[in-house]
């Protein structure tokens, strides 16, 4: 087919219809590649080209038709990806080279695996990896990273010359649990035991729990929320990536995916979490407290996500970046893949041997980590 490229800066360019129905098509509605979710992030000014987040959209035509597309953005930081090259960055700046810009295709600030690749179709598909591969040789970047592809697309990269590493994250999966307590009946007897002390300390604390689903959420709640997402990053003395602004489009734009859950103690709330999901999947995304009370960390950022799963037969929920403390609340390593390419001749090879080096390590880790499955023996 003789399809027509074309870059694009904004989303505004191709229009909401048309992304969604090639977004839709594959990536198993996942909201995170909805154009709500991704025109928020850039019109709120929280991923745009002043925060080193450049939109530059790879699309493909056939006629009128948009039958490819990637999410590209041209980085000047590593911030907001999870997928750490810093230690690359570094390495680059101390032999006199520039590491940035560079192009990432990735959701911003979000580690959630998903499709990269969204096409009409393999031919579709095939096209669009040879344009990015002339369009990074083309460019002056010094690489090109593809961050948590799913399973059959981190085939296709590594076939089109990209150097694969993986990582690992921690998901919970519903075995169609009746209620928590089922679920909680499954794991080892310390486990059990230790989750039913944390939820009672909630409790204990005076402190009850509300959940919201985005179509009930008031502007007051998004503002409670938004209090909460700051003095966490303040907590940790760094900047937060998102802002109210952000959080109040998607409430408008995609209610359907989102949950708030807000803990309030003597009528004042004190603490909130956000979850996204679709109608298989829950995504932890973010919390924040405004008072600190023991385990509400846990009550709000997991354990009521999990009811909720629970209860709306939801099959899996994904947790997020790291965090072995998971394990012990019942979730469980699940392997994930980032794509590299690297136009620096000795840069790429000494990158590619050292992840050999670095997957063989996370190979280890993870049998480690199934060695201490939180899970009764089931025989």
């Amino acid at each position: 087919m003789n399809y027509r490229t074309h870059i694009v800066s904004s989303l505004s360019e191709i229009g909401q219809s048309a992304w969604d129905a090639l977004a839709s098509s594959q990536a198993a509605a996942n909201p995170f590649l909805s154009f709500p979710f991704l025109d928020a992030l850039h019109e709120s000014g929280s991923a745009c080209a002043d925060t080193g987040w450049q939109p530059q959209f790879l699309t493909l035509y056939d006629g009128a038709e948009l039958v490819a597309a990637m999410p590209l953005y041209v980085k000047m930081h590593s911030y907001g990806e999870y997928v750490f090259d810093w230690a690359w960055a570094d390495a680059y700046q101390r032999n006199g080279v520039d590491y940035y810009p560079k192009l990432l295709s990735a959701i911003p600030f979000t580690p959630v695996t998903g499709p990269r690749l969204l096409a009409r179709d393999a031919d579709a598909r095939g096209a669009l990896l040879a344009a990015l591969v002339a369009t990074q040789k083309a460019s002056d970047v010094s690489s090109t990273h593809i961050l948590y592809p799913p399973d059959d697309q981190v085939k296709q990269l590594e076939a089109a010359g990209f150097m694969l590493r993986s990582g690992v994250q921690f998901h919970w999966l519903n075995a169609g649990y009746a209620d928590f307590d089922a679920f909680l009946a499954t794991l080892e007897q310390k486990k059990r035991k230790n989750i039913r002390a944390e939820r009672r300390k909630v409790r204990e604390a005076g402190v009850t729990m509300r959940r919201v689903r985005g179509a009930d959420a008031t502007d007051a709640d998004w503002r409670l929320f938004n209090r909460c997402y700051q003095r966490t990053y303040a907590a940790h003395r760094s900047s937060p990536y998102l802002n109210l602004d952000f959080f109040q489009r998607i409430g408008r734009s995609m209610p359907d995916n989102i949950l708030l859950v807000i803990a309030e103690r003597e009528g004042r709330p004190i603490a909130a979490s956000l979850v996204i999901h679709s109608a298989d999947t829950l995504f932890g995304r973010y919390w924040g407290e405004l008072e600190h009370v023991p385990c509400l960390h846990f009550e709000t950022a997991y354990y009521q996500p999990l009811e909720f799963c629970i209860e709306q037969n939801i099959g899996v929920f994904e947790g997020g970046a790291q965090g072995e403390h998971k394990m012990a609340r019942g979730f469980l390593p699940t392997r994930t893949w980032s794509a590299h390419w690297l136009a620096h001749p000795a840069f790429s090879d000494a990158i590619e041997r050292f992840l050999e080096r670095e997957s063989g390590g996370i190979d280890e880790y993870i049998d480690e980590l199934n060695d201490r499955n939180p899970f009764k023996d089931p025989a």
